[in-house]
């Protein structure tokens, strides 16, 4: 596990830091785009106003996730989707499962993405269309304590006066906030609640949708889940340990396993932390054991979410 460097971290907290990022971006136009994915995600799009963007989710008829996408309206009937990169085709696959005598076309867009992320975030983009030739979308990022802007087009360039961020500080941040990736916390098991995606990607008062059902029939009960998305920190003494995904993480009071990894790195602030589903009985702070296949138990913490404000 390699440490973040001292500038782009603390360029990421205290002023800008951006980086290219992989992202799959789709197109969706036509006199029925608005209306077609207004009924296929968990997002109100018709209440979105031009230049604005949503997070939503795509759902199976049984609830299940299968995309994780922001939405910008970009005029009255088009809209664009982007994911994370190597989702797209699942995007694409969903949307057009349910796309019949719809006046609406999908496409895939060959765009590239520059994201940023710091307080000056904002302040350092110029104001479209002088963004440049190479981008078509400006999109603001919000997190919890953290902002930013991505830009999205052709080819998007880092704007000048921004520093360069390596994979290693940028994967801090999501894990300090507790951002959840597709792949890793994010897979057809994940129940938006669990995840802390209620507030970001679902309507309550839209109309109906595909995967509806769950949804409405988890918020009648006030979203009880089995399961919550927690930070877990092991602190600067567990050194740069490498703690794999999948590694069981166990209640010492009980010996009983309450989750697993789904993610580990380095915070220069926390030292050692992770992501973990835990189990509701499970309420943080709370000491818990990591029992990797291979190696020795490591003594972590269970946080709530963000871990650093």
């Amino acid at each position: 596990m390699i440490a973040p460097t001292a500038e782009d971290y603390r360029a990421l907290h205290q002023t800008a830091a951006g980086r290219g990022v992989g992202r799959d971006v789709l197109r969706i136009s036509g006199p029925d785009a608005v209306t077609y994915l207004q009924g296929q995600c968990t997002q109100d799009v018709a209440a979105l106003g031009s230049g604005r963007s949503a997070d939503a989710l795509l759902l199976s008829p049984q609830g299940k996730l299968q995309g994780y996408v922001r939405v910008t309206r970009i005029s009255d009937d088009v809209l664009v989707l982007d994911t994370e990169a190597s989702y797209g085709d699942a995007v694409m696959e969903r949307l057009q499962q349910f796309k019949l005598r719809v006046k609406a076309d999908l496409e895939v867009l060959d765009w590239g993405c520059v994201s940023i992320r710091g307080p000056d975030s904002l302040s350092v983009v110029p104001d479209a269309p002088d963004t440049g030739a190479g981008v078509e979308l400006v999109a603001a990022f919000d997190w919890g304590p953290v902002t930013g802007v991505d830009l999205l087009g052709p080819a998007p360039q880092l704007p000048a006066g921004v520093v360069a961020c390596s994979p290693e500080a940028w994967e801090a941040l999501r894990l300090e906030t507790g951002i959840p990736a597709l792949g890793s916390e994010l897979d057809e098991r994940t129940i938006a609640a669990e995840a802390h995606l209620l507030g970001r990607c679902v309507s309550f008062t839209k109309g109906c949708y595909t995967g509806q059902e769950l949804v409405a029939r988890l918020d009648s009960r006030g979203n009880r889940v089995a399961r919550h998305l927690h930070g877990l920190v092991a602190g600067p003494d567990a050194g740069h340990v490498t703690v794999p995904v999948g590694t069981e993480v166990v209640d010492p009071s009980s010996a009983k396993v309450v989750g697993s990894v789904t993610s580990w790195g380095w915070s220069p602030v926390l030292g050692a932390v992770g992501l973990s589903y835990l189990h509701r009985s499970v309420s943080p702070p709370a000491a818990l054991d990591l029992r990797p296949p291979d190696g020795p138990v490591l003594t972590a913490q269970a946080r709530p979410l963000p871990l650093v404000g």
